[in-house]
């Protein structure tokens, strides 16, 4: 009996060799396009599951990584020129040109940009902070805080994207509860390859959708 299960185990340990030597060579030297799709799987499943919760546990939120895909907190001409058609609107919230360029990434965000995030304590964020919060729908939103108050042991905030003329609906009144993260740092154009795929699988579903055609 002994002979018979040692050769059913040789021949098993054989096939897992054999399959290991296998899936080695179709993931890192085959250069098929079944070699390309899965490794476009497999860096999915690492970055989803892996790499992005390891960021967010290491910068204590839930989004550690956003792409930008709106065009809010964009400047679209020199930062002088921006501030001019702007400044009406800061100077009543007593924001001066110069403080504004002391603010983080004072020359707004673009889209297509990747903005890294990090948890913050409510009573630590400063006016000109930029921040991620839960809006009414699926995408949270990225704004620069204008205003900041305490209320009933809650800390409440009033952002404006850069780009926008005023203050929207979405920006009043944000309890500290639905802020996400702040702005750390943005790296451009990387945000793209999101916009372009979940484009991609919105035409793929529903052709007539918006910007499909």
């Amino acid at each position: 009996m002994l002979p018979v299960v040692r050769r059913a185990v040789e021949q098993l340990l054989q096939r897992l060799r054999k399959g290991a030597r296998f899936a080695w060579h179709l993931i890192w030297e085959d250069d098929s396009v079944l070699s390309w799709v899965i490794n476009i799987v497999l860096a999915f499943v690492l970055m989803k599951f892996v790499i992005y919760p390891g960021l967010g546990f290491v910068l204590t939120t839930s989004h550690p990584v956003v792409a930008v895909v709106s065009g809010s907190m964009e400047h679209d001409a020199s930062f002088e020129k921006w501030f001019s058609a702007q400044e009406d609107f800061y100077s009543s919230y007593g924001i001066s040109q110069e403080a504004f360029r002391e603010f983080p990434l004072a020359g707004g965000i673009n889209t297509g940009d990747i903005i890294v995030l990090r948890g913050v304590s409510p009573e630590s964020l400063a006016i000109g902070d930029i921040i991620v919060f839960g809006g009414a729908g699926p995408e949270p939103i990225i704004h620069r805080v204008v205003r900041k108050w305490e209320q009933n042991q809650h800390y409440y905030v009033e952002t404006k994207g850069d780009h926008n003329q005023g203050v929207a609906s979405i920006d009043r009144n944000i309890v500290d509860q639905r802020i996400i993260g702040k702005a750390m740092m943005k790296i451009p154009y990387l945000g793209y390859v999101k916009i372009w795929f979940s484009r991609l699988v919105v035409c793929s579903l529903s052709p007539q959708a918006a910007g499909c055609r």
